[in-house]
């Protein structure tokens, strides 16, 4: 007997249909299936370098064994962040999803050979029910990126980052595939990098007090501004300073960049104020890239502030936007200042770094004689002549003119603080689903490709103004779309209401998919 609801006083009814019509809400993922398994021409060869095929060269948790594959089970983790799910519970949401079982059938055995697919069959001893991986399935899977040994090596009161095992390894792997897919399809040889930390609130009694006096897991993060994808990505603990042991985060962010790119520039705010970091960019000592050109908050310390009171009124220049092709002044000046810090004052070896300053005069200054009564302001300031300014420094081994460089350092608050964000909100990467610091990690990581992978479709395969939106419009427009299923003549086929407006745009983005998989990678 069908399940039914009795109208009463409302105007219809609810009733089970017991007609098992392969349906699905979420159409609109069909072509992030197609992008993961996407193929792309190298060197005269078809070769896979989709995600599918990353995560196969790359994970071997699941190799050799019975039931889910890593592949299986990383993609329905992406899946689950691209449809706006934010624990892994929610991938019994998925497999509710008959239509969308039958996409990642789909996606399983794209590019396949018939031995191989038998072979995943003969994973399961009976006959395989489910088509999307189950909650506790995939608990015990990020569980294999924790590292126990790393754990005993805690010290109360110090930071502490748990060195990442093989595992979490291979997931910075396939997401330096992803980049190098996405470069060879549209090539940058500039990689602007974007050097921040972000905090991720947690109630998990594992994790640790961060700066802002709650529990927290701090990860430290390298975006790459030209392709708004992250480079790279640690996870650490809330108590780790965002300054901490960056540089060797640099450095393997670096190894992580596709062949083209030639030049290297860094962006940061105070926390990557830090005299070992500059010197190895100034001092050429990257063999790849040579000389890393940088522009990066520095600390307003009493010092600085006295260099820049002895900068004349009439050095201090104005800082414009472009508004609508005109030039239009920001109310705040720039100037150079004559500094040398004393970390580097003491030796005729050290390097020599250009520092500037930036004031702003405030709307609303404090009271004549309540100045000790007025809240403590989150910037440094400054008077003169009775004028109260906000002041931050930039350094920098820049050549530039002044005001680019500001304008440069500035453009570090636009989508890589946004990013952040992005995976804590429209992705999983807010919600920890472990009390494991590793299984943690692993989270993290997975919504990091699930967002990068999004970046590509919206800035490759959508474009024009598709590039600009967030998930939200995504999934209310494209992915949560219904639709239905049809196995015919060995074929799939996605089928969609007459007339339906996302129609003609699922059918371009597979069009688009498919000339980018076949397409040789630029500059070829």
């Amino acid at each position: 007997m069908s399940k039914q609801s009795k109208q009463g006083i409302l105007s219809y009814r609810i009733e089970e249909d017991g007609a098992n019509l392969n349906l699905t809400g979420l159409a609109g993922l069909a072509p992030y299936v197609d992008l993961s398994a996407a193929q792309l021409w190298q060197a005269g060869l078809i070769v896979a370098s989709g995600l599918m095929g990353s995560i196969r060269r790359n994970l071997c948790i699941r190799a050799g064994e019975q039931g889910w594959t890593d592949e299986q089970i990383v993609t329905a983790l992406i899946l689950l962040n691209l449809a706006g799910g934010d624990c892994v519970d929610d991938l019994d949401r998925l497999e509710s999803d008959e239509g969308l079982g039958k996409l990642v059938g789909c996606l399983e055995k794209s590019g396949l050979p018939r031995r191989i697919r038998r072979q995943m069959k003969k994973r399961w001893r009976k006959d395989r029910k489910r088509s999307i991986a189950s909650a506790s399935a995939a608990r015990r899977y990020l569980s294999a990126f924790h590292d126990e040994d790393q754990e005993k090596l805690r010290m109360p009161g110090k930071a502490f980052i748990p060195k990442a095992n093989d595992n979490l390894r291979g997931l910075y792997r396939i997401n330096a595939d992803l980049l190098k897919f996405v470069d060879s399809i549209a090539q940058s040889i500039i990689a602007t990098l974007d050097l921040d930390a972000t905090v991720i609130e947690t109630w998990k009694k594992e994790a640790l007090y961060c700066y802002k006096h709650y529990r927290a897991y701090q990860p430290y993060n390298i975006w790459w501004a030209e392709q708004e994808m992250m480079l790279i990505s640690e996870f650490r603990d809330g108590n780790v300073p965002a300054g901490y042991d960056q540089l060797r985060v640099l450095k393997e962010g670096l190894s992580y960049l596709p062949k083209g790119v030639k030049v290297v520039r860094v962006r940061s705010d105070t926390a990557g104020y830090e005299h070992k970091l500059l010197r190895y960019c100034e001092s050429a000592q990257n063999k790849r890239f040579g000389r890393i050109e940088f522009a990066i908050s520095c600390d307003v310390s009493w010092e600085f502030k006295e260099a820049v009171s002895k900068v004349a009124e009439s050095e201090w220049q104005p800082v414009y936007k472009e508004v609508e092709g005109k030039q239009i002044k920001t109310g705040r000046e720039w100037a150079e200042v004559c500094f040398v810090p004393e970390a580097i004052g003491r030796s005729m070896k050290s390097p020599g770094y250009r520092y500037m300053a930036t004031r702003e005069a405030l709307a609303n200054r404090p009271l004549c004689g309540m100045q000790d009564m007025q809240p403590t302001l989150p910037f440094q300031t400054m008077t003169w002549k009775s004028v109260t300014y906000k002041v931050f420094g930039v350094v920098t081994n820049m050549d530039w003119d002044g005001e680019k460089i500001i304008r440069f350092h500035d453009g570090r608050c636009g989508k890589s603080e946004e990013a952040h964000k992005v995976l804590k909100e429209d992705f999983a990467g807010g919600k920890m689903p472990s009390a494991k610091f590793g299984a943690n990690a692993a989270w993290w990581q997975i919504a990091i490709l699930a967002m990068n992978l999004s970046s590509v479709m919206k800035r490759l395969v959508l474009g024009g103004s598709w590039s600009n939106k967030r998930m939200k419009a995504i999934r209310f427009k494209i992915i949560c779309v219904p639709g239905r299923i049809i196995e015919k003549g060995r074929q799939v086929y996605l089928r969609l209401r007459r007339g339906h407006e996302a129609l003609g745009l699922l059918i371009g983005m597979r069009e688009q998919i498919a000339k980018m998989a076949w397409s040789p990678p630029a500059g070829a």
